[in-house]
């Protein structure tokens, strides 16, 4: 997942920056008892999520003018830099843009990547835990992935969208029950979703293990300023990413309808 900044020449030429993200992800299993469950299955509520993040992009890029698209950056993009001017004394868009910002994407590449991560790993939690727990779930990953992202940047007028963040989140959710199998040995049955492990159980699985780390050292690479994206990825929004993954690994507990 990647926070890429996108440089756009818009009215006449005026360069805007835009964070955006972008996840560096890898295969995550679905956990289903069936023996064979369809590729393109989806649960309504990551249909709903696909459907809400692309029709908005659409109509960005295909129907709005460039400044209703400036003012929808404005209200709903994240923009550290709101934060350090009393909160009294603008709008409310310091309020929403927490989370609005993981709905907006800065192109169709941006879009067409998370979409498929999103499929991915937000297909088993939200199997798992339930349509409206996925909705609660997305919001609180939006917003720790925007409050790591605050506090390494304070103060900075970069404007982040995408919904990386979330999705790192729903990686690190996963790692607690989606994938690594030497912890599931006959522990799940057929039919049955496996147990949500323990943290330090999750840490003891070899996969989720190795997963975890080469995971955060995608992110300090890009952290350092390893092109990993491609020399015109732009600076990604690592710190956004790990707040996410962070909230997700930790706190899935509190949205797992199966846990103790």
């Amino acid at each position: 997942m990647s926070d890429d900044n996108l440089r756009s020449d818009e009215n006449g030429g005026n360069e805007r920056e835009h964070t955006q993200e972008t996840a560096v992800l890898p295969t995550v299993h679905t956990v289903r008892g069936e023996a064979n469950p369809p590729i393109f299955n989806l649960p309504a509520g990551v249909l709903v999520a696909l459907a809400l993040i692309c029709g908005i992009y659409a109509l960005q890029a295909l129907v709005f003018s460039s400044d209703v698209n400036e003012w929808i950056t404005f209200q709903f993009a994240f923009v550290p830099l709101r934060y350090v001017y009393p909160l009294g004394e603008q709008g409310l868009a310091w309020l929403w843009s927490p989370v609005t910002y993981s709905l907006l994407h800065g192109s169709f590449q941006h879009l067409a990547f998370n979409s498929l991560w999103l499929a991915a790993f937000g297909t088993p939690v939200c199997r798992r835990i339930g349509e409206v727990r996925f909705v609660f779930f997305w919001i609180v990953s939006a917003v720790a992935a925007a409050v790591l992202h605050a506090a390494v940047n304070w103060g900075e007028p970069s404007v982040m969208v995408g919904a990386s963040g979330v999705i790192s989140a729903l990686m690190g959710a996963a790692c607690r029950f989606a994938f690594g199998g030497r912890l599931r040995t006959g522990r799940g049955s057929v039919g049955r979703e496996p147990p949500l492990l323990s943290i330090p159980a999750a840490l003891s699985d070899r996969t989720v293990l190795i997963f975890i780390l080469v995971w955060f050292l995608g992110n300090l690479a890009i952290a350092v300023g390893l092109p990993l994206m491609g020399p015109d990825a732009g600076a990604i929004a690592w710190d956004a990413h790990i707040g996410g993954f962070l909230m997700g690994f930790v706190g899935f507990r509190l949205f797992d309808r199966r846990a103790p």
